[in-house]
């Protein structure tokens, strides 16, 4: 997409307000003029809010225009980088990405990942996060029926195992993975798959991982990730 579409696209919503509409001209002009470099991190929705003197709720609007345009792209926890921009074809997002992958694909790339995530943090996840994983670990414990409830911490609990490797580029990989998660394959499968059984076994199966990487057993951690895929693959087998 040319930076005349881009400029075009972003100002042709009737349901943008004329405030959001202001944050977005002028995050989109920092942009272009390289006041915003290319995978640099945007200032925080805080900052934003302050510098414009707009609400919280205005910049996060104007962040998710500029996200749907490919402007920036954003990683919860991690905040919003800014996009390459291209005069030729357009970029594929992540959601698209995402929304044309297939549970077989997702599986693979699972396959290829969490193994080597789970080793990673064990060796470097700092005692704070390992800390963090422990409540997010109650919290999943706590849900007996809510399987919305249930996915919302079981994704919270991947993304620190994720961001506790300490290597962005895994973090930023999984969190795609957890977009792919999200398509409407998987929300039918949890539906169906998620009975109160199911989840309390889910729960002894995580609170079995949290303990090896707390332990730093990378050996029963990495063990216990690949059986919980075959257990996962196993059922996907089982419902197509």
């Amino acid at each position: 997409m040319s930076m005349a579409q881009i400029t075009a696209a972003l100002s042709v919503s009737s349901q943008m307000s004329a405030t959001v509409q202001t944050v977005v001209d002028t995050i989109f002009g920092r942009i272009r003029s390289g006041e915003y470099a290319v995978d640099e991190r945007l200032p925080s929705e805080r900052t934003l809010s302050s510098d414009l003197g707009v609400a919280r709720n205005t910049v996060r609007e104007a962040l998710e225009v500029l996200e749907s345009n490919g402007l920036i792209r954003r990683r919860a926890g991690s905040g919003s980088f800014v996009n390459p921009q291209t005069n030729g074809a357009p970029t594929v997002s992540n959601s698209e990405i995402a929304a044309s992958s297939s549970p077989l694909d997702l599986q693979v790339i699972r396959g290829i990942l969490e193994p080597d995530m789970v080793r990673l943090a064990v060796v470097n996840m700092p005692p704070r996060d390992i800390e963090a994983l422990g409540k997010i670990l109650s919290d999943i414990e706590a849900v007996h029926t809510d399987s919305a409830a249930f996915v919302r911490h079981e994704e919270a609990f991947y993304r620190k195992i994720a961001s506790g490797t300490g290597n962005p580029l895994i973090a930023g990989c999984y969190d795609l993975v957890i977009d792919a998660c999200r398509q409407s394959f998987r929300s039918a499968q949890l539906r169906r798959h998620l009975t109160p059984a199911r989840i309390e076994a889910y729960q002894k199966r995580y609170n079995s991982l949290f303990n090896a990487i707390a332990a730093r057993d990378t050996d029963a951690a990495v063990e216990f990730i690949k059986l919980h895929l075959i257990e996962e693959q196993r059922q996907l087998l089982q419902e197509s």
